[in-house]
């Protein structure tokens, strides 16, 4: 009688799971036509699709080429960046804290963490770890700190107070990869741990996700990886760009490597309240706190009419909507060359993940999925190809136009106001880093991070740099100060203008150099001191006045901190100071050594 019942229920589970397969199958009848026609209109190399469904992964399947240059098939162990679909790894591994009592999701971050500074009080005192998570900082991108850097996590870190807020806390969604970035660096200074050495032990091993990786470097040391091809501006033809591979710094936002079989099970936990293989990996309370609604998101596809989607909400690492009445939950992921989408319906106990190379082929990771849920849900298809295909040509060719145009506006026969040499030097700004112009055969060369491009004159002190297919176009506008030298430029970067100030020579830094200035000196019966604070910061201190700051300029040259139109220059005669020189509209005043 025993043998019976075992039998009979072995039967009837397989029984179940083969009719659920079947089921899926059902719905899928067609998908591979679709997915053929797709990717030929969308002039994709590959694209890799997974479904999760009623706690099984049931279909994973690559279709196209994951090298498209050697003609090599895109499987489910196909490699891909997933860029920001990381951002829920950081969400749930700081859940993970929540639950031992390190960290609270609503009070302020600085409580935990006394050296985070922000750009003022009123956020260093009111942030919290949700705020950062959910873009409710009013602290906008700032993705040119990041993009192309060999910055580190720590100095990173240190840069957000410099980072001006552009509206006010919690009151609109303002995406900032570096907040994510910080969140991970919070990470280890909590526990000791580097962010990838937290996730990989209390998600990645638990989950089995063996082939999840960190780096390109990690990634190329497997058989099976996307290689990145773009289809070349104006043109259908496809070509290999780089790799993009500056994710160390900034790794919490958008540095995780995986594949389809490995995302699945993270992705079954997630749809199991966090538990995977019948053992609770995260705790419950991070999952649902990842889902909570943070700040609500516009209907922008009402204005186009399109109903299907409503309702959006940012979460913690992801959003949420309704689609069609269904709920989804949802986030895509982008770098060059790589698209990734991680979804799922959570009252249907539907999910998909959709892996796309080529960067004119991003919005296929929404289409795809979109058509994978309407199919298993039985209901009528959404045309969301030709839609947004229609739009994407469109954009292109307004693009194409307004690039004819650029030079509108150029005022001709203009020269610069001063020798190119002059222009060349390094030049800072306390968020971006420094940019270098320097002088390349017949033209300068601009460097941000790793973006190198020529350089070339516009006109009057305007120069710009080629609009570049992958790093786009800078312009570049210098200034000079009241001395005549060129000391600066502006320049649009991401939400607005930067200042980059000259370098002085370094030696102007070295504490032997500035030693030799300091001293009391003398003008009529008034001393005047020259002292080192700080370790490499020249002040000159007037009694009963406050300090004044030497800023370095040129070698014994020094401008005022506070006056541009000033310079004090230290005088040298025989190898030795005697004195120093004050220089300012008014006149000049020789101030002697003591």
């Amino acid at each position: 009688m025993r043998k019976i019942i075992f039998l009979f229920i072995v039967v009837f589970c397989f029984g179940k799971i083969g009719a659920q397969q079947t089921n899926v199958d059902k719905h899928l009848n067609g998908f591979d036509q679709y997915m053929t026609q797709t990717l030929k209109e969308w002039n994709t190399p590959g694209v890799c699709v997974g479904i999760v469904y009623k706690n099984k992964l049931v279909f994973s399947k690559g279709y196209g080429y994951r090298d498209y240059e050697k003609k090599l098939p895109v499987t489910p162990n196909t490699l891909y960046q997933i860029a920001s679909n990381t951002k829920l790894f950081t969400t749930i591994a700081t859940g993970m804290l929540v639950e031992q009592g390190k960290l609270d999701w609503d009070k302020p971050i600085k409580t935990y963490v006394p050296s985070i500074q922000f750009y003022n009080d009123e956020l260093n005192n009111t942030v919290t770890i949700h705020d950062m998570l959910s873009h409710r900082t009013g602290i906008s991108r700032h993705d040119l700190i990041w993009y192309k850097a060999d910055f580190s996590r720590k100095e990173l870190f240190k840069k957000l107070k410099y980072l001006e807020p552009s509206q006010p806390l919690r009151q609109g969604f303002l995406y900032n990869n570096l907040m994510y970035a910080a969140s991970g660096y919070i990470i280890e200074l909590l526990t000791g741990k580097t962010w990838e050495n937290f996730v990989t032990e209390n998600i990645f091993s638990p989950l089995r996700m063996n082939n999840t990786v960190f780096s390109i470097s990690e990634m190329t040391k497997q058989a099976d990886y996307g290689v990145p091809f773009n289809e070349k501006r104006d043109t259908t033809i496809l070509y290999r760009i780089p790799f993009y591979e500056e994710t160390g710094g900034l790794g919490p936002a958008g540095s995780i490597i995986s594949n389809v079989n490995d995302m699945s099970h993270w992705l079954l936990a997630l749809m199991n309240d966090g538990k995977y293989e019948g053992k609770q990996v995260i705790p419950s309370s991070a999952v649902k706190a990842s889902l909570t609604p943070s700040l609500a998101l516009p209907n922008t596809n009402l204005d186009k009419g399109y109903t299907e989607i409503l309702n959006p909400v940012y979460c913690m690492g992801r959003q949420q909507s309704s689609y069609r009445g269904h709920l989804l939950a949802y986030h895509g992921g982008d770098l060059p060359g790589f698209h990734s989408q991680i979804s799922y319906m959570p009252m249907d106990s539907i999910g998909v993940i959709v892996f796309v190379i080529g960067d004119q082929s991003a919005p296929l990771y929404n289409i795809i999925s979109y058509n994978v849920y309407e199919r298993l849900l039985g209901l009528s298809l959404t045309p969301w190809s030709e839609r947004i295909l229609k739009d994407v040509k469109e954009g292109k060719r307004v693009s194409r136009e307004a690039r004819g145009k650029a030079t509108v506006g150029k005022v001709k026969g203009t020269n610069p106001s001063h020798h190119l040499d002059d222009y060349a030097g390094e030049y800072e700004n306390p968020a971006y880093g420094i940019i270098k112009i320097t002088q390349k055969d017949t033209a300068q060369q601009f460097t941000l991070h790793h973006i190198s491009l020529p350089l070339y004159h516009f006109h009057y002190d305007r120069f710009d740099t080629p609009n570049d297919e992958e790093d786009g176009l800078f312009s570049l506008n210098f200034g000079t100060n009241p001395q005549g030298d060129i000391d600066r430029f502006v320049i649009s970067l991401d939400e607005g203008e930067a200042t980059f100030t000259k370098k002085p020579d370094i030696s102007l830094s070295d504490l032997k150099t500035l030693s030799q200035y300091a001293g009391k000196y003398e003008i009529a019966g008034t001393i005047i001191t020259v002292v080192i604070k700080n370790e490499n910061q020249l002040f000159i201190t007037v009694p009963g006045q406050p300090s004044i700051e030497l800023i370095p300029y040129k070698p014994r040259l020094f401008h005022t901190k506070d006056f541009s139109d000033m310079t004090i220059e230290f005088i040298l005669q025989n190898g030795q100071i005697t004195a120093m020189k004050q220089k300012d509209p008014s006149g000049e005043y020789e101030i002697k050594r003591k």
